[in-house]
């Protein structure tokens, strides 16, 4: 007795691979529906499948839903209008120093001079306007020691140092409101408190390097420990990209490969490839920026696009950025990559933090956008693999190599290959489709109603029974050698040599199996797709020719489609049948006159024909043309029941399978019975197939001979 010892699923155990026969299986019901490979196995990469574990693998549709609601999340989670208050509040916080340094050092220059605090003051002689600095020599005697040694000395410098003072307050006092102006206004103040000076420059910095980093990642970072030499090529890397751009524009091939030789180093580690590479890189830095300021509301929109005007540092280097924003956007407009993100959150960003965040939304866009074409027809391997493992996790990154394997297994499998920039089905992977087809249907037969082996009549030729008989002229020459043996002893006695007569030999009896020629034909119209009628004729006629070709190799089948007009259909076309959608009619005469053409090949055999349908013929030919009338016109009911007759007349018998019961259907289907003699079946889709197959196997033996 065999234990078994079960644990929890940890995720380590090893998963078997994916089935190349299940692969195939998941495909086929679209298969069979819409007659498109390809798009079958769009379907198979959106909806992913069961492994063989029974677990569900996810498909491309999970992942586009993990990255949406990744997505959602984030614009929960943060408040993008904080971006602005927060430069907001390092410009108070700055302010705030600079006004509580003022105000202390003015008091100590009214102490030194022995004034009241609130008294009121003399302008100082010789004093400049507002916001003007006092010169070197001023701001060293300001920040003199109150010590002096000379006589007189002290007074002097506390009266500058509170006339400085005073004018620096009255400056800060006359600042504009807005945050813009107030920062563009403070650029050319000296500050008197260190920190403050230092926390200015903070936020200069920041801002600079938002501004730098619009075109080029970490320029900010090159620019800040470049020498003045460094800086003028850089200046002139920009001058030679934006004449290259213009060559570009006006429809010339631009030298790329001389300017990566010549700035290559300032690309980082990884440099583009090619100018329009370059031009893409370029674009997507800008439409973060962009993002950022689209994305809040109106009134902060325009004054952090007013912080960041001539923020990069350097005039020259500022109006080849300006030239270059230009020219980039008419090479490549930024439209498809400008976003504006509704964020609803709470949590409060800075600047640089924004700039990092607008980078992940741009990430999510353009994988969205990757994943929503690859669904519709793109290519699979056209998805960012690393990207995905950097939004979504490992697992997801799991997911998508095992979908990537989905074409390779059934390409290896033998089951598909490449036509083009398509895929195929090939013959083995079309005969695997009618194995499963005939699997299925025989799979839900009652074993009491139905079975291959049935009770014999026995005959001559054919293949060998179980029972045997004395042989006759003529007969196969399958012997028995044990009861042909026995014989000549019962005979003769027991003796060596054994002596037979030709009356001892006894033969196994064989059956003789009828060479059958089937048409079978498939109603194409409408509403064989409307009623859900036609996935279920396409199986049955693909599991009837596999039930043939392995089976019954001595037996042909011929398949005709007909609504409007009736083709020949060969058994590699038929999972991409479609039904017709741009023509009305079904015509049933056309389709008989085809069958009766096809089966004057075979005189010698059984001839019959299988006909599935869903309603009465509503078409006929007339001098090669269809005409079809609905209801059906009396013209359209002759013609076909002539045809009919004529199939009667050639020993043909017609086996109709109909899938609807209305008045119309019913009264012609009485009289084609009538005249034929043959069997009509009233069925529904899912019991299709069991009635054709079990009616051709029940009627493929016939007796030729019996003792």
């Amino acid at each position: 007795m065999q234990a078994y010892r079960y644990s929890e699923w940890d995720g380590t155990q090893e998963i078997p691979p994916l089935d190349p026969d299940e692969l195939l299986e998941s495909l086929t019901d679209d298969l069979m529906n819409f007659g498109d490979l390809q798009h079958a196995l769009r379907n198979l990469l959106q909806r992913g499948m069961s492994n063989p574990l029974g677990q569900r693998l996810q498909g491309l549709r999970d992942l586009l839903q993990q990255l949406r609601q990744q997505r959602r999340q984030t614009l929960d989670r943060y408040n993008l209008s904080s971006v602005f208050e927060d430069i907001r509040q390092r410009l108070d916080e700055v302010l705030r120093i600079e006004r509580a340094t003022l105000s202390r050092r003015l008091e100590e220059a009214q102490r030194q001079l022995g004034e009241e605090m609130g008294q009121p003051q003399a302008e100082a002689q010789g004093s400049g306007g507002e916001g003007q600095e006092p010169d070197a020599g001023q701001r060293e005697a300001a920040g003199a020691s109150s010590t002096a040694q000379e006589p007189g000395t002290d007074r002097q410098f506390a009266e500058m140092l509170r006339n400085i003072v005073q004018r620096k307050q009255s400056f800060l006092e006359g600042l504009p409101p807005d945050v813009g102006g107030q920062v563009k206004e403070l650029q050319n103040y000296e500050f008197m408190d260190p920190e403050a000076q230092h926390k200015f420059q903070e936020l200069m910095e920041m801002l600079k390097k938002a501004m730098t980093e619009t075109f080029f990642k970490d320029l900010h970072d090159q620019i800040a420990g470049l020498s003045p030499e460094d800086m003028e090529r850089m200046k002139q890397m920009v001058r030679d990209l934006n004449q290259m751009l213009s060559e570009k524009l006006a429809g010339g091939e631009p030298d790329f490969d001389r300017f990566m030789e010549q700035y290559g180093d300032l690309f980082g580690p990884n440099p583009p490839q090619s100018l329009e590479e370059l031009v893409a890189q370029m674009q997507h830095q800008a439409a973060q920026m962009q993002n950022l300021l689209d994305s809040l509301p109106a009134e902060m929109r325009q004054q952090l696009q007013d912080l960041l005007v001539d923020k990069v540092g350097d005039p020259d280097l500022q109006a080849e950025l300006s030239e270059l924003s230009a020219v980039l956007e008419l090479l490549y407009p930024m439209r498809e990559l400008r976003s504006q993100y509704p964020f609803r959150g709470d949590e409060e960003l800075d600047l640089s933090a924004a700039m990092r965040l607008m980078e992940r939304m741009q990430s999510m866009d353009e994988l969205e956008r990757q994943l929503e074409r690859t669904q519709y027809g793109g290519n699979i391997d056209d998805i960012d693999a690393e990207r995905l493992r950097e939004l979504l996790g490992d697992e997801a990154y799991e997911t998508l190599e095992q979908l990537r394997r989905f074409l390779e297994i059934l390409e290896e499998a033998g089951y598909i290959r490449r036509r083009g920039h398509t895929w195929e089905l090939t013959p083995r992977g079309v005969r695997k489709i009618g194995q499963k087809a005939l699997a299925e249907i025989y799979s839900q037969l009652k074993e009491d109603s139905f079975g291959k082996h049935l009770v014999r009549d026995t005959g001559t030729g054919g293949d060998r029974a179980d029972d045997t008989k004395k042989y006759e002229f003529g007969d196969a020459f399958h012997l028995h050698l044990q009861e042909t043996v026995m014989n000549s002893i019962f005979r003769e006695g027991p003796s060596v040599p054994v002596r037979l007569d030709k009356d001892d030999f006894h033969v196994y009896r064989t059956e003789q199996l009828t060479q059958t020629a089937t048409v079978m034909m498939v109603d194409l119209s409408w509403s064989m797709a409307l009623r859900g009628s036609f996935q279920a004729a396409k199986k049955v006629a693909l599991a009837l020719n596999n039930l043939i070709r392995s089976q019954f190799s001595g037996d042909s089948l011929y398949i005709i489609g007909f609504s409007a007009y009736a083709r020949e259909l060969k058994a590699e076309e038929l999972p991409y049948v479609r039904w017709d959608e741009s023509v009305l009619g079904t015509n049933m005469h056309h389709a008989f006159m085809l069958a009766q053409r096809l089966l004057s090949r075979h005189t010698g055999s059984t001839r019959q024909i299988i006909m599935i349908s869903d309603g009465e013929p509503t078409a006929h030919l007339e001098r090669g043309r269809s005409y079809f009338a609905y209801p059906p016109s009396p013209i359209t009911i002759r013609e076909t029941l002539k045809e009919v007759k004529r199939c009667t007349e050639k020993g043909i018998v017609i086996n109709t399978f109909m899938l609807d019961r209305n008045y119309y259907l019913k009264e012609f289907v009485d009289q084609m019975a009538k005249i034929n003699r043959g069997r009509v079946f009233y069925t529904t889709p899912d019991r299709l197939g069991q009635y054709i197959l079990v009616d051709y196997v029940a009627h493929k033996r016939k007796r030729i001979r019996g003792t």
